[in-house]
């Protein structure tokens, strides 16, 4: 039947496209937040203030590119879709303050450790809420990886405190959360998450009158707030558009793999045995799924489904 055929190769069409689109936006956003720790470093600044300046110039900066975009095309993404896209941006406000917390009152070790489990509350979220089962493949994925982040932070575990450990756990179930919010909305929530860190500038702010403000070199976290952060949540939170969620969280720990290697090339401070073996595991992990999905997609069609959001 030709009619059908059309159809079934339109539909495969798409969801190759989709799923390549999806690919694309989150290894981005994976790739462009991998800088974020060394520019906040090299800022040389205190805690607070550096958060401060980092989320009041993603939130003026991403007011600023959406009405540059509304201004040429009406076809421009809301910038809070609905009381989805609320709940979206307060999840990655609250994220970011849990994760900034986290890092004064656990172990650097303990904090990555425990953020690579965004990955798998992501599954179970959609796995509940969307009867999105996760395919053997994908827990393979998610298990080989958290080997790979056991191998980087194996010897350094166990040596954070409670609270910070808490806190880690919270901020990587509110991300889960967010991501899974954001497929079952089927919206784009690329500026709802950048929104949210009104949340965590507020919070700052408060701070920043308490202890005062300290920044040696600005222009580094500028920078970061301005350009870096905006692309990276953007691309990281429209994902869910066209991957699952778990895919889209194993996009995160690229900031575990590569923060390090720029740490190295920035400050000459060279990366564990560990932790390169790690990265490597997790970056090949990654990529095998990425193409073991790629292929799967292509598989032709018995019946016609649902090509928006891709298994």
């Amino acid at each position: 039947m030709p009619g059908l055929a059309t159809e079934t190769d339109k539909a495969l069409a798409d969801r190759i496209s989709n799923y390549r689109k999806g690919i694309l936006l989150t290894a981005i956003g994976g790739l462009a937040i991998s800088v974020d720790i060394p520019l906040i470093r090299l800022s040389q600044g205190e805690p607070w203030s550096v958060l401060m300046v980092r989320t009041g110039t993603t939130l003026v900066s991403s007011l600023v590119l959406w009405a540059v975009w509304r201004a040429f095309t009406s076809n421009v993404p809301s910038l809070l879709p609905g009381l989805a896209g609320v709940a979206v941006a307060l999840l990655y406000g609250v994220g970011s303050i849990t994760f900034v917390t986290a890092v004064y009152n656990t172990s650097t070790a303990n904090l990555v450790f425990l953020l690579a489990f965004t990955s798998m509350f992501a599954a179970l979220l959609s796995w509940i809420f969307m009867g999105e089962r996760p395919r053997l493949g994908t827990l393979l994925t998610m298990a080989v990886m958290m080997v790979g982040i056991l191998i980087i932070v194996g010897d350094s575990l166990g040596g954070g405190g409670v609270l910070g450990d808490m806190l880690a756990l919270c901020s990587a179930l509110t991300i889960a959360a967010a991501i899974t919010i954001s497929r079952a909305s089927g919206r784009d929530m690329g500026f709802a998450a950048l929104i949210g860190v009104a949340v965590p500038f507020v919070v700052a702010l408060i701070m920043v009158g308490r202890t005062g403000y300290s920044v040696e070199a600005p222009w580094w976290i500028i920078f970061n707030g301005a350009v870096v952060m905006p692309i990276s949540f953007f691309c990281l939170a429209t994902g869910p558009k066209y991957l699952t969620g778990p895919e889209v969280a194993m996009f995160y720990l690229l900031e575990t793999v590569l923060a390090p290697v720029w740490v190295w090339m920035i400050f000459a401070e060279a990366p564990t045995s560990s932790s390169i073996l790690g990265g490597v595991i997790l970056i090949t992990a990654l990529i095998a799924h990425s193409l073991w999905q790629w292929r799967r997609n292509r598989t032709p069609l018995v019946a016609p489904t649902d090509v928006s959001h891709p298994a």
